[in-house]
């Protein structure tokens, strides 16, 4: 098969770009210094690729990827970042054969549901300045005796500093990590434990607090963390056909919003001209020379919430010019839903 024997619109995926990432951060944050965010790919065939570079820990954001990595043999040491009530799915999960799973509580609420749930290990999520989940850091402590007292056993802590990540200046977006994991520190100063987790694709670097990183866009990246001066390379694209033009120069091309996030902007084309705008089945397309029937590649902004609008992942050993490149393998993007 080829790309052009694929129906649009379709991801594809350029498996050398794909595999440099992952060497590169390997290099630099081997094994457990590494936990990759399932989050980013949502595919446990892309995990087994991780697995294979040395990390054999990872991050969830939803149960549905819990569940799905335990599944595939990967639930040795699972942290579900993200606080959860669901007491039935967790107490369900625990009843799986080889898993470890560690959770995030920031509430005596998420504590409780945790221990009822039969969950024997948790890290205190702590605010580090993003405004989500995460205790008050003049809590964390108050929490960590909370949890204890209800049974846990307290890994550590995670901070997330997600305000933080698509900074474009390198020294501001340093400096203000440093400042954030300086309240992390802190706070691990009272709550305890062995682990410190936080960060992503975009502190790779600059993040020299933490245990562990929870990166996971790097693998693919996008047009967002593109902005960024960071090593790793754009490797995934939207496939789409040309399917009306227009005499006044524009082209409409057959994938939209329905097909890729642009929350953190338009996407940009793999080749010539410009995006106009997106809307639910399209994205019109200005200053290139275009034909009906023609493949184009868009570039998203935010891979995240595009790989969850698909079910699967074409790989290319090289997205070439023409955009017709033998498919080499397929990854299925399972882990998609809640």
């Amino acid at each position: 098969m080829r790309t052009g024997d694929i129906k649009t619109p379709a991801l594809i995926a350029d498996s050398k770009i794909l595999e440099a990432n992952i060497s590169t951060m390997a290099s630099r944050r081997p094994g457990k210094s590494l936990r990759p965010h399932i989050k980013a790919f949502k595919s446990t065939e892309l995990a087994k690729k991780l697995v294979q570079a040395g990390h054999e820990t990872f991050c969830c954001a939803t149960i549905r990827e819990l569940e799905g990595m335990v599944d595939a043999g990967m639930g040795a040491d699972l942290l579900l970042a993200n606080e959860t009530l669901d007491t039935t799915r967790l107490k369900n999960l625990l009843l799986k054969e080889n898993c470890r799973i560690t959770v995030a509580v920031d509430s005596k609420e998420t504590i409780a549901v945790a221990a009822a749930a039969g969950i024997q290990e948790v890290l205190i999520d702590i605010n580090v300045g993003l405004p989500r989940c995460g205790c008050s850091p003049e809590d964390a402590g108050f929490l960590a005796d909370q949890a204890r007292k209800s049974g846990l056993e307290i890994r550590g802590v995670m901070g997330y500093e997600g305000h933080l990540m698509h900074d474009p200046d390198t020294l501001r977006r340093t400096t203000k990590t440093e400042e954030s994991m300086e309240i992390l520190i802190s706070a691990h100063e009272t709550v305890g434990g062995d682990i410190i987790s936080g960060g992503g694709t975009g502190t790779w670097d600059c993040n020299q607090a933490v245990t562990e990183l929870q990166a996971g866009s790097y693998v693919l990246m996008d047009g967002d963390y593109s902005k960024l001066d960071l090593p790793f390379k754009e490797g995934l694209l939207l496939l789409t056909t040309v399917i009306s033009r227009s005499k006044s120069g524009y082209a409409v091309l057959d994938g939209g919003l329905k097909s890729l996030s642009v929350d953190s902007g338009n996407p940009k084309l793999f080749d010539q001209g410009d995006v106009m705008f997106c809307s639910d089945e399209h994205t019109t397309v200005t200053n290139g020379s275009w034909s009906v029937g023609q493949r184009v590649g868009l570039r998203p902004s935010h891979i995240d919430p595009t790989i969850a609008k698909h079910e699967l992942i074409y790989l290319v050993d090289e997205i070439e010019e023409g955009l017709d490149s033998e498919v080499i393998g397929i990854l299925n993007i399972d882990l998609r839903g809640w």
